[in-house]
């Protein structure tokens, strides 16, 4: 996965055309006019999080193409690697590494919000997969663009037929839940 250093986070682009993006954390749709300079301040698992106007927006999917960046060769491969898998938790899981919140640089697994994983093979052989996680907030406007980032990337397992993303809140989510890879990242020691 593809991760920005902090120069990468100084970077500044210009919006090719205009960006359908959603602003963080009040998760309300938002049009970047063509020619507005932002600044990255995070690219991973496919969206960027920028910084416009002293507000944070996110941009996902081919909009990031408008930022004048590329999808990252990684993505290319994995998603080439994907094609001929078997569809198992740990396939979910490690998928699910690729979500991110927009406004933390830890994925949504090594935060913790990810609690179960079912993976169901149907008497016809069509693959169903449940997922229940939470959020680090329960009032967080980005929660469903994050659930939804969820379902697209297990629908885009070859071989997945339904999947649904529950979203609890209890139990509620604490720093405890983290691994200890995030917490390094995030400085929490």
């Amino acid at each position: 996965m593809t991760t920005t250093t902090s120069r990468q986070r100084e970077q500044w682009v210009e919006a090719r055309e205009n960006i359908d993006a959603v602003l963080i954390p009040l998760g309300t749709p938002v049009v970047i006019p063509k020619g507005t300079r932002m600044r990255i301040t995070q690219r991973m698992g496919g969206t960027c999080t920028v910084e416009v106007n002293g507000n944070l927006a996110r941009v996902a999917g081919k909009a990031v193409a408008a930022l004048g960046l590329e999808e990252a060769e990684e993505q290319r491969e994995e998603a080439t690697e994907n094609q001929s898998c078997v569809v198992n938790e740990a396939l979910v899981r490690e998928t699910l590494k690729g979500c991110y919140d927009p406004e933390i640089p830890v994925n949504i697994v090594d935060l913790g919000l990810v609690y179960d994983i079912l993976v169901v093979e149907d008497d016809e052989g069509r693959t169903e997969v449940e997922v229940t996680m939470t959020l680090t907030a329960p009032g967080c406007g980005m929660g469903p663009f994050i659930v939804e980032d969820v379902r697209s990337r297990i629908l885009a397992l070859p071989g997945v037929h339904d999947a649904r993303v529950e979203l609890v809140f209890d139990p509620p989510w604490d720093r405890s839940m983290m691994s200890d890879a995030a917490r390094l990242q995030l400085g929490m020691f």
